[in-house]
C-alpha cells in the first residue's frame, strides 16, 4: 500500500478515489496512414482557459488555433452555472473550431546574425472582458497581446419598400426627383440648401409618396476579428520559456535562460528583472532556469525551476531583485548512484501549481514529482513516468531525446496528475494519499488499447520512521508500458487538463486529441 505523509495531497478525506475509465471524445487534424507531417503544422502549446470554454493551441508555422465549446451552449437558462454545481459531467464534451491567426512570424536579428523561428512557445488566457477573449502567445524572443473579438458585418438589404406599390413607386421616384449628383453629409444632411423650400426641379405627386426606397442596414453574420494589442519585444537575450499570468489580474512574468521580467499587461516598452541568475563570468555558469510560474492566487509569490532539478520560491516582497529564495526544493541523489546522465534527466522541464496554489508538480525526464509548498524536505509523492528508458539513456544521447522537454498538469481538485511520454502515449497518476492509479493512455482513437496493469513499486523511505516519497508506475525494462517497443520519434510533450472536468486534451505531431473520464 502506497503512502504518503503531509496530511491528504489533494484533500480527499475518505480514500483515495477509483481510477478513471478514460475515453475517446475528439480529434482535430488526424493524420490518414502514411500521410507526412509538416513541421510547420507541428502543435507547441496546449492551453484551456479559466472557464474551461476554450482551448487554444500553438504550432511551430506561428499560428494561434481558438476552439469553442458547445456542448454546454443551450437556450433556455443557466445551465452552465447548473452544472458547475455537479461534480459529474455525463454528457459528452465537444469543442468546435472557433478561428485561427498568424500570431508570429520568422524573423531575423541581423544584430546577432540569428534567425528568430515563428514556433509559438507558450500561449496564455488573460481574462475576458466585454465578450471579448485576450491571450498572451510567446516565441523564443517576442510576446503578443491578443484580443479576439466578434465583429458583426454589416450588409445593406433590400428597400423597405412594400411589393404592392413597389411597381408605381418606381416610376414616381424616377421621375420626381433630379438625377443631378448631389453632395450628401452624415445623417442624411446634403450640402445644397435648397432643400428647406420646394425648387423648382422638385415635384411630388398629388397625395405623396406612398412608401419611401430607404436602404435598411443589417447584421447577417458576426465574424471573428484578431486584433494585436501590444507587442512586449527586447527584453530577452536568450531563448523565452515560459509565461505566466498573475492573480493581479494586470502584470505577467516572461522568463529565459538566465532571466524573469516582469511586466504591465498595459506597458509594452518597458519591464522589470526580477531575478537573474547570470553570473559575471559567463564560465562559472552552472545551472538555467528552465520554467517558471506565478502562484494561483498570492500575486507576490512565483515559483521557477532550474536545470539542476531544483524549484525555488520567491516572494516579490523581498527586493527589486529577487537573488534571494523564499525556499528551495530539491531531491538530492543518494550518494554513488550518480552518473554521466544525472544531471541531465535531473533537469526540470515544466512545473504547475495546483489549483490551490498549495502543491507544485514538477516534470523531469523520467519522474513527475508532487511538492508540499509548505514542506521543503523533499516531494511527497514521486511518480515514474518511463522507467524502461534506463538502459536506453545512452541511446536517447545520442538521438538527443533526452533533452526532449515534457509539459505536466494537474486536474482541477487536484487529485490527479498527468504527463507524455515516447509512442504517443501519456500517463494518468492518482496524486492522493494512498490511490495507486496509474494509467497509460495512447493519443489514438482507442486510448485504452493494449493495455496492460502497471505494478506499482513499494514505497521508499527517506527516513527510517517517516514515508514520504510514494514512486509508482514502474514498467518491465526495455518496452514501453503496452509491451511494445518505444518509438522516440513519436512523442507526446504537450497537454492540457480542463480546469474543472476530468477531461484531457493532448497534442500528438499535429494531431490535437481530446479525452474524457
Amino acid at each position: 500500500m502506497n503512502g504518503c505523509d503531509g496530511g491528504d495531497v489533494a484533500g480527499a478525506s475518505a480514500g483515495p478515489p477509483l481510477p478513471l475509465e478514460w475515453k475517446f471524445s475528439q480529434v482535430f487534424g488526424e493524420r490518414a496512414a502514411g500521410e507526412e507531417v509538416q513541421e510547420v503544422d507541428i502543435i507547441s502549446a496546449i492551453e484551456f482557459d479559466k472557464t474551461g470554454e476554450h482551448l487554444a493551441t500553438g504550432d511551430r508555422g506561428g499560428r494561434v488555433v481558438l476552439f469553442e465549446r458547445t456542448d454546454t451552449k443551450e437556450p433556455g437558462g443557466n445551465r452552465r452555472d447548473l452544472e458547475r454545481t455537479d461534480y459529474a459531467v455525463s454528457r459528452h464534451p465537444e469543442f468546435h473550431y472557433k478561428t485561427e491567426f498568424q500570431s508570429h512570424e520568422p524573423e531575423f536579428d541581423y544584430l546577432k546574425s540569428l534567425e528568430i523561428e515563428e514556433k509559438i512557445n507558450k500561449i496564455r488566457w488573460c481574462n475576458a472582458a466585454n465578450g471579448a477573449l485576450f491571450l498572451l502567445s510567446t516565441n523564443d524572443k517576442t510576446i503578443k497581446f491578443w484580443k479576439v473579438q466578434e465583429k458583426k458585418v454589416k450588409k445593406i438589404s433590400e428597400m423597405n419598400v412594400e411589393p404592392s406599390k413597389s411597381a408605381g413607386n418606381v416610376s414616381i421616384a424616377s421621375s420626381s426627383f433630379s438625377p443631378s449628383p448631389k453632395q450628401y453629409l452624415p445623417n442624411g444632411g446634403c450640402q445644397d440648401r435648397s432643400y428647406n423650400s420646394l425648387s423648382n426641379d422638385v415635384s411630388f405627386p398629388p397625395g405623396g409618396v406612398p412608401s419611401l426606397k430607404l436602404p435598411v442596414v443589417t447584421s447577417f453574420e458576426t465574424s471573428l476579428v484578431a486584433r494585436c494589442r501590444r507587442i512586449y519585444a527586447h527584453a530577452h537575450d536568450y531563448h523565452i520559456n515560459s509565461i505566466s499570468n498573475n492573480s493581479d489580474g494586470e502584470t505577467f512574468i516572461s522568463a529565459d535562460d538566465l532571466r524573469i521580467n516582469l511586466w504591465n499587461l498595459e506597458i509594452s516598452n518597458q519591464s522589470f528583472n526580477i531575478v537573474d541568475v547570470k553570473p559575471a563570468n559567463m564560465e562559472d555558469l552552472t545551472e538555467v532556469i528552465t520554467s517558471a510560474e506565478f502562484h494561483p492566487t498570492h500575486c507576490n509569490m512565483l515559483a521557477y525551476s532550474s536545470s539542476k532539478g531544483s524549484i525555488r520560491l520567491v516572494d516579490l516582497r523581498q527586493s527589486a531583485l529577487v537573488d534571494s529564495h523564499s525556499k528551495l526544493f530539491e531531491e538530492l541523489e543518494p550518494p554513488g548512484s550518480r552518473s554521466f546522465f544525472t544531471e541531465i534527466i535531473a533537469s526540470i522541464s515544466d512545473i504547475k501549481f495546483a489549483k490551490d496554489g498549495r502543491y507544485l508538480l514538477s516534470r523531469d525526464y523520467m519522474t513527475l514529482k508532487l511538492w508540499d509548498i509548505n514542506m521543503d524536505s523533499g516531494p511527497v509523492a514521486t511518480f515514474q513516468v518511463h522507467e524502461y528508458l534506463r538502459p536506453k539513456l545512452c541511446d536517447l544521447y545520442e538521438n538527443d531525446s533526452i533533452f526532449d522537454k515534457f509539459e505536466c498538469c494537474l486536474s482541477g481538485d487536484g487529485l490527479r496528475v498527468a504527463t507524455g511520454s515516447y509512442s504517443n502515449l501519456f500517463r494518468v497518476f492518482g496524486g492522493a494519499a494512498g490511490s495507486t492509479e496509474a494509467t497509460t493512455l495512447e493519443a489514438s482513437k482507442n486510448p485504452m488499447r493494449q493495455q496492460v496493469q502497471t505494478p506499482s513499486r513499494p514505497s521508499r523511505s527517506l527516513s527510517s520512521s517517516i514515508t514520504r516519497v510514494v514512486r509508482r508506475g514502474a514498467e518491465s525494462p526495455g518496452v514501453d508500458a503496452n509491451g511494445n517497443s518505444f518509438d522516440s520519434t513519436t512523442k507526446l510533450l504537450h497537454l492540457a487538463w480542463h480546469p474543472t472536468e476530468n477531461s484531457i486534451a493532448c497534442a500528438a505531431a499535429n494531431s490535437l486529441y481530446m479525452y474524457y473520464a
